[in-house]
């Protein structure tokens, strides 16, 4: 068994697989490669015996044997003895197959569930799950937040509004941004609900998510944001034709700009310095703040698995709190994914390169500031406040020599489990 397995099957709550949301990291549903080998082997042999299914595979489950030729009640375990040689293998292959695109190879999928698993969605499904989760997360997130900027702008002329002036203010963007990371998280609970590649490499860095997750999950975050935006746009083109005139695409400072209804633009006074440290600072209280609410040994966290259910509340009042205090400068993107992908998707419409050059070529900043803020809020948190194993800055020499021994047993491992299929 490989290191960071092992590392799954006996990580503390409120570890790296709970990821920002609150999966059980203690769950069973399925076993490794090599268990399954195991399972393929002692199934057949039964089989062809004819011998009575009994719990005699202990040694895969010390902790379910009910002693020596002892017939037991169908449990779980020995439900999964049942299954053919086929149905064993097919798992397998899909383990291999999600290890191979960076996920972890136990399948996401519960028990009860499992008689769906051989048909050709759900294995797609399981195999990109976490994925999945992610863009969809993401996808979510992208339409409340650019919506509420859309509704609030398009309709700013509109005197048959509540107060005359329109249908929201810039409270309401806010608002619905909040709204959007609320849900979002409650979507992406399977795969952790990063939602952020910026807080994904948070997590990579300081709570032992696995590098090689992070591929993955960074294009299913940015896909999202970038498909999101064009579901935005097919609903408000109409609007946009309205304030703009028909065809017209513009992006700021022009007055009729529409172009910041996808991503952020800075007001035009600001230094690049400014932007980048405006962007840098709301992305350093988003991973302190994401840290602190998921820290188990933090009594203001409520609870021994961090906020627990609370926090995607908590995450809804930081987005509103740092969208009406750190929002004016920049637009507070703070996430490559809800400003690179969007900004893309507005130059495929039709804004021209302008999207681009604005603001003195600022579309960069909102690339590479959140990982620069996300990565110094952790080191902060981690380096002044927590206290658990997970942080490299809690291990000698920051764990670089852990990391090292770790990858080497990993890589020997799977160099074993190879030799044994090829044999």
């Amino acid at each position: 068994m490989s290191s960071e397995q092992k590392s799954q099957n006996k990580a503390p709550s409120g570890s790296v697989d709970s990821g920002i949301t609150l999966i059980n990291p203690h769950r069973k549903i399925s076993w490794s490669d090599q268990a399954n080998v195991k399972h393929i082997e002692n199934a057949t042999r039964r089989t062809s015996s004819g011998q009575t299914l009994r719990n005699e595979d202990s040694e895969l489950f010390p902790e379910e044997g009910n002693g020596e030729g002892l017939q037991s009640a169908p449990t779980q375990e020995t439900q999964h003895s049942q299954k053919s040689k086929e149905e064993l293998q097919h798992e397998s292959h899909i383990s291999n197959l999600r290890e191979s695109v960076g996920l972890p190879d136990e399948l996401p999928i519960a028990e009860q569930h499992e008689e769906t698993e051989h048909f050709n969605w759900p294995t797609f499904r399981l195999i990109f799950r976490e994925p999945l989760a992610e863009f969809f997360g993401t996808f979510v997130l992208l339409l409340f937040g650019n919506g509420s900027v859309a509704q609030v702008l398009l309709s700013g002329r509109q005197a048959s509004a509540p107060g005359g002036d329109g249908y929201g203010s810039y409270q309401s963007i806010n608002w619905g941004w909040g709204v959007g990371i609320f849900f979002g998280i409650y979507i992406a609970g399977d795969s952790g609900g990063f939602l952020n590649p910026a807080v994904t490499l948070g997590f990579c860095l300081f709570r032992g998510l696995p590098w090689r997750r992070f591929p993955i999950y960074f294009l299913a975050q940015f896909l999202g944001g970038f498909v999101a935006s064009g579901v935005v746009y097919a609903n408000y083109i109409n609007a946009i034709d309205q304030f703009e005139g028909h065809g017209i695409r513009t992006v700021a400072p022009s007055p009729t700009a529409t172009a910041s209804i996808f991503c952020t633009y800075p007001q035009p006074f600001l230094s690049k310095t400014s932007q980048f440290f405006s962007e840098f600072i709301a992305s350093a209280i988003l991973m302190f703040a994401v840290f602190a609410l998921k820290d188990d040994s933090n009594p203001g966290a409520m609870g021994k698995t961090g906020a627990g259910a609370l926090f995607p509340l908590g995450l809804f009042f930081l987005i509103f709190g740092l969208g009406i205090s750190f929002g004016w400068d920049t637009g507070y993107a703070i996430n490559l994914a809800r400003d690179f992908g969007p900004r893309l998707m507005s130059y495929i419409l039709g804004y021209g390169p302008g999207v681009w050059s604005a603001g003195g070529y600022y579309f960069w900043i909102p690339v590479v500031a959140p990982f620069c803020g996300c990565v110094f809020g952790g080191f902060l948190y981690d380096a002044f406040i927590y206290t658990g194993p997970e942080s490299p800055l809690n291990k000698k020499w920051w764990g670089l020599k852990e990391l090292y021994e770790n990858s080497r047993r990993h890589q020997e491992s799977k160099r074993l489990e190879k030799s044994r299929y090829e044999a």
